[in-house]
């Protein structure tokens, strides 16, 4: 029988604690051992460069991953996924620039496809997200200790972050797929249907939209309408976002003829506000890409929140319970790649690159 020392185990967090590497919660200590589990699990070399910092000069290895992955909680089985989240950040424009140091503070969301959901325990139902589940809970967190530890971002030093997002570190949803009426998320990025794969971005916010009681999909979409052409994240002269609904929301609209790119094209077209409205809150007139004060005129001038109604500008995910209308409507950092990650195993070393739909 395996006896347990919990002081040795206390001695150890402490540890961790001590040199820096936390994010304030406790850490799983890397012993070279599980270290060795974790890269067991993919067919990629340890010392691979799978993230580069220019600007800091500092670069993820699979092994630098792996570490913080441990660290993070995670077990071994989690880490193709972990890999795969973090390519499909790299994918981003803003991650290999400024945004983990962005006065915005922005999350990841991160959003999981196919039979890896099940096989490890991701949940994609009720609270999806809450927490309670580990791997939800572990593989964003993952990202976050590999951006502090490896990239050396941490907050009041590298990170500028001026209030910073809750949750930063754990928003990590698995599409419900059984109860939603479209394919999945990775499959409009080009991988067939049952691949399980990543797609991620960052984020801004997360606001929801509670509309319980309308049989109607137009006055549905009005109400997330109303939510994206909120002026308060409307800084540039478009602003992308991001709606995870809840199976209920999508079956309705599903139900009314919508697919994803009818909902894209309806929302594109009726998300924004009036010039007056934005003149009320200084952002009617535009300085280049820049929302700042001007006339006013003409008045009854419609603006556009979306620039257009092409995927990359509003992402579309199905997540949660079917129990209530109440869905996510997610603020983008920025544009979104639109690109989705296979997750491989040992045996499919190179067969790991992203793929966006054109």
């Amino acid at each position: 029988m395996t006896v347990l020392d919990p002081d040795a185990a206390q001695a150890a967090i402490e540890h961790c604690y001590e040199q820096g590497w936390s994010d304030g919660l406790p850490l799983v200590p890397a012993t070279q051992p599980l270290v060795d589990k974790f890269l067991a699990t993919t067919g990629r070399g340890p010392d691979e460069e799978i993230g580069r910092l220019p600007q800091l000069d500092r670069v993820v290895t699979v092994r630098l991953a792996a570490i913080n992955a441990v660290m993070a909680g995670c077990r071994p089985e989690y880490f193709p996924v972990v890999l795969a989240a973090w390519e499909a950040l790299t994918c981003e424009r803003t991650t290999g620039g400024g945004g983990w140091q962005s006065t915005s503070g922005p999350a990841p969301l991160i959003v999981i496809n196919g039979p890896v959901r099940t096989e490890l325990g991701f949940n994609c139902a009720g609270g999806v997200f809450g927490p309670g589940f580990r791997p939800n809970a572990t593989v964003p967190r993952a990202i976050g200790l590999i951006v502090r530890n490896v990239y050396g971002i941490h907050p009041h030093e590298l990170e500028q972050a001026t209030q910073g997002l809750p949750g930063r570190w754990s928003i990590c949803v698995a599409e419900n797929e059984e109860e939603s009426p479209w394919a999945p998320l990775a499959s409009e990025a080009g991988l067939p249907d049952g691949a399980s794969a990543v797609s991620a971005t960052l984020l801004r916010t997360c606001e929801f939209v509670d509309n319980r009681h309308t049989s109607s999909a137009e006055q549905l979409l009005g109400d997330f309408a109303d939510t994206i052409g909120r002026t308060g994240s409307w800084i540039f002269e478009h602003a992308q976002a991001g709606i995870v609904f809840c199976p209920e929301h999508a079956q309705l609209l599903a139900a009314a003829g919508y697919d994803r790119a009818h909902v894209r094209t309806w929302l594109a077209e009726h998300s924004g506000r009036r010039t007056s409205d934005l003149a009320a809150v200084g952002k009617d007139r535009l300085d280049g890409r820049l929302r700042l004060p001007g006339d006013g005129e003409p008045a009854t001038e419609f603006q556009h929140t979306l620039p257009s109604d092409d995927r990359r500008n509003l992402l579309i995910a199905v997540a949660g319970a079917r129990n209530a209308g109440i869905s996510m409507v997610v603020r983008l950092f920025a544009d979104w790649s639109g690109a989705a990650v296979q997750v491989t195993g040992p045996d499919a070393a190179g067969d790991h690159s992203a793929e966006e739909a054109q």
